[in-house]
């Protein structure tokens, strides 16, 4: 990676976080915000790059690229990096995610929860969990509907090896300014459902992206996923 490709993460690091900023204090928590680098299809270079300019929490789509990533990166000393699996997760991929992600963004389903409770390594800290949610009912969209979240929020409450931290959704695409607001808070609205049960540990509200990032914050997302705006175009 030449050093001017290195620089222009580092810089659109900077200029994301900044953002943030002024978004959360905009927002009627004023809560800081995490940053998740969304790193699927991009280079072991481009990940360090983002972090030595700081960035800790890294988001990958698929188990077999994720894994190989993660092994590679600690290898070479990036120990504190945290790596969030965000995609679809099969029965038959969960124990790579289980032995090797800090986070799982995209729960929808009590056997998943099950299995990746029971094949995290006793070792290890437990799994932080998301719940993603499906609120707008969209068919091309994983996630669970808001009707179910509680009695998946029990179950996974309930496992040993697990650590349910809050909710995520991804927005049917297409939707207007006025849909993805009203979307977004009935996501809020779960979330604070959710913390009324469990308490402080339900701190992370996953939504928004590089288009709908200024929505989510001010509708209470404190973590966003953004890739391009950071890395640029994905690697083919």
């Amino acid at each position: 990676m030449t050093i001017k490709v290195s620089e222009k993460i580092q810089n659109n690091l900077v200029n994301l976080r900044q953002q943030l900023k002024i978004l959360s204090e905009e927002s009627d928590d004023q809560q800081p915000v995490q940053l998740l680098a969304v790193s699927k299809k991009h280079s072991i270079d481009a990940i360090k790059a983002a972090a030595d300019a700081g960035q800790i929490h890294f988001g990958e789509n698929y188990v077999q690229e994720g894994v190989a990533k993660i092994q590679q990166l600690r290898a070479e000393g990036f120990n504190h990096l945290q790596w969030h699996f965000i995609g679809p997760l099969q029965s038959n991929k969960t124990k790579d995610v289980a032995e090797h992600f800090d986070w799982v963004q995209s729960i929808e389903r009590e056997k998943i929860a099950r299995r990746l409770n029971d094949q995290r390594p006793t070792d290890s800290d437990p799994l932080n969990v998301l719940l993603q949610v499906n609120i707008d009912d969209d068919d091309n969209k994983s996630g669970l509907s808001p009707n179910d979240v509680e009695a998946l929020a029990r179950f996974v409450s309930n496992c040993e090896n697990l650590k349910l931290r809050g909710l995520m959704t991804i927005l049917k695409a297409g939707t207007s300014e006025q849909e993805r607001k009203e979307s977004f808070a009935k996501m809020r609205q779960l979330y604070q459902q959710l913390q009324a049960v469990y308490g402080e540990q339900i701190d992370t509200l996953s939504m928004g992206m590089s288009g709908d990032m200024r929505q989510a914050v001010l509708e209470g997302a404190n973590m966003v996923r953004i890739g391009t705006a950071i890395f640029g175009q994905r690697e083919s």
